[in-house]
């Protein structure tokens, strides 16, 4: 059976793509498609605020591409040198708050080190936040995307944690997403299982994948990594075959797996 996974391939250098590695055990065969474009802003501002630790309680990170904008910053010689020397070890004293696996892993890349990965999604993050902070501390710094969900900052100010947000990047649909999406359906027909990963690529994919699956669309079993995206899709008339337990390739799979093997 075929999964399509509306997701951005994991980066070449680290190998096979964990979900499709692991919906392979499931012996699913599963395709990648980009569903979304990122462009990267306010880096100057970013690094600036990166560099003054003191006034700040600690980071949070909702997303892999916030920690890809801190990356981008890096590059620079006289700014990787001075997160090297100094700025690391200053924000290492405070919290670095994440969501996920691979938010946490791309927090250990620049050498800090995460914590609340296992919250899995941002309400249970705010959770873990309000159980370890006191109300009017040094206000938490949270670099995102410009469609970032308002629950995490909401949860926050209603217990009075200051939180500072900062926009460092701007999502818009992927250039060949339309081309993408009809190559695949052409070739390889309607698949099984169509797996979402973010409330935006429910904006941008699902009216296309109406579209090509015509009256066939009751019979795909759609998923989602999280709540959040499950929310969207529903928000959206559509029926949620499975959510993962977690967002893990793992978790995902097993979901799947079960999703696929349960009669309606």
């Amino acid at each position: 059976m075929k999964v399509l996974l509306l997701k951005d391939p994991k980066d070449k250098d680290s190998g096979t793509d964990p979900y499709i590695k692991e919906l392979g055990s499931y012996s699913l065969e599963a395709t990648l498609i980009p569903v979304l474009s990122f462009e990267f802003t306010s880096l100057d501002s970013l690094f600036d605020k990166l560099s003054h630790p003191e006034c700040y309680g600690g980071l949070v990170f909702t997303s892999p591409r916030a920690l890809e904008a801190i990356k981008i910053c890096l590059k620079e010689k006289s700014k990787k040198e001075a997160w090297s020397k100094s700025l690391k070890q200053m924000w290492n004293i405070k919290p670095t708050y994440v969501v996920g696996k691979a938010t946490a892993s791309l927090v250990e890349e620049i050498g800090l080190i995460p914590q609340g990965e296992k919250a899995g999604n941002a309400e249970k993050l705010a959770e873990y936040i309000c159980s370890r902070e006191k109300p009017n501390s040094s206000a938490l710094l949270f670099p995102c995307g410009a469609l970032k969900r308002e629950v995490l900052p909401t949860v926050l100010r209603e217990k009075g944690i200051p939180l500072e947000s900062l926009t460092v990047y701007q999502t818009s649909q992927h250039p060949d997403l339309q081309e993408s999406l009809s190559s695949y359906f052409s070739q390889q027909g309607i698949p099984a299982s169509v797996v979402f990963f973010s409330p935006s690529g429910v904006k941008f994919c699902l009216q296309h994948i109406q579209k090509l699956s015509g009256d066939l669309i009751n019979q795909v079993k759609f998923a989602a990594i999280g709540p959040s995206t499950a929310e969207a899709l529903q928000g959206a008339g559509i029926a949620v075959s499975c959510t993962a337990g977690s967002p893990t390739a793992p978790d995902l799979a097993a979901a799947i797996h079960r999703a696929l093997h349960t009669r309606c």
